[in-house]
């Protein structure tokens, strides 16, 4: 049964990511929001919420191992397969805030986490640092979304004052389709990524795995398929900037407010290995955006070395 619940779980995250993926982009447009912001936000956010519910269950429950194994596998697996495999179905050209911003922003982020785990503990006091840090970043992000918009709030009244019944009946239906194509498929996303986690840590548990190695390789991997399928299916509807922001801004979100969450819900103590792992997720994280410097792309062959790495940071994960 676990096995046939597995893969309706992963039909279920490849239909909703589809509805997802395609509501996003036109809320997008209907609100004249970049897409690269709508993948840093919304996206990101949305297909993060297994990870949250993941983490801050295992938080609760004082399983420290699956919780922030699920966190720092989530991000490798975030940096190395799902940038890796969409760079492979095409060329994942990169714009320059990216590279300018929300990476460096991911990597400092990234560094700050492991500066307050190197006692071997994260504390509340340090969940709260995190999150604070968290509400900063998403302050930014809607600062900057209606900053970039095309149309200012003066022009928007000017247009709809112009065109008064036909325009704003057409836009509320819109967005209002919109929304509920985009809510439709992350319900969707989350159930699927549900039955995946709890079917595959159930499979797991049978061949006697430790929490650990489950949290950072099973769980991390099912928690991620939201971002890994939203990614592919955005990159082949050429929607890059989606697919990009999404791993960015997931991997940012997973960082400050998952973790930051669960530090503060129960003070989490970590094994030494987490430290390593964490240390890996950073080294990844500055392998992709030497890639992304170089050209503002990630090509096939990057994609391929990319991909490779995953698979053999998995047989040593094993092997340990």
């Amino acid at each position: 049964m676990n096995y046939i619940l597995l893969i309706f779980g992963f039909l279920l995250l490849i239909k909703g990511a589809i509805y997802f993926v395609d509501g996003s982009s036109d809320i997008a447009t209907i609100l004249k929001i970049p897409p690269i912001l709508i993948g840093l936000t919304i996206v990101a956010f949305g297909t993060s919420l297994p990870e949250v519910s993941v983490s801050i269950i295992a938080s609760i429950d004082n399983q420290n191992g699956l919780s922030l194994g699920n966190i720092i596998g989530s991000n490798i697996f975030n940096i190395l397969m799902v940038l890796g495999t969409t760079a492979f179905i095409k060329n994942l050209q990169v714009r320059k805030s990216i590279v300018k911003k929300e990476m460096p922003i991911l990597i400092i982020t990234s560094m700050i986490a492991l500066y307050l785990s190197i006692d071997l503990t994260i504390s509340r006091i340090d969940g709260m640092i995190l999150l604070l840090l968290f509400l900063l970043f998403l302050y930014d992000m809607i600062k900057e979304a209606l900053r970039n918009r095309n149309l200012s709030l003066k022009e928007s009244y000017e247009f709809l004052e112009a065109n008064t019944n036909i325009a704003s009946i057409s836009i509320d239906n819109s967005l209002a389709k919109s929304l509920l194509i985009s809510g439709v498929g992350l319900i969707a996303i989350i159930i699927g990524g549900k039955m995946v986690v709890s079917c595959a840590t159930n499979i797991a548990y049978s061949f006697g795995v430790s929490d650990h190695l489950i949290g950072i390789s099973v769980v991390a991997l099912g928690t991620s398929l939201p971002e890994f399928i939203t990614s592919v299916i955005a990159a082949t509807k050429g929607e890059n900037d989606i697919a990009v922001g999404n791993v960015i801004g997931s991997n940012i979100f997973n960082i400050l407010f998952i973790l930051g969450a669960s530090a503060f819900i129960s003070p989490l103590s970590l094994e030494p290995a987490l430290i390593l792992d964490s240390i890996f997720m950073i080294c990844a994280i500055i392998l992709s955006y030497i890639f992304v410097v170089q050209d503002k792309e990630i090509t096939k062959y990057e994609s391929l070395f990319l991909i490779t790495i995953y698979f053999i940071y998995m047989i040593y994960l094993v092997s340990r």
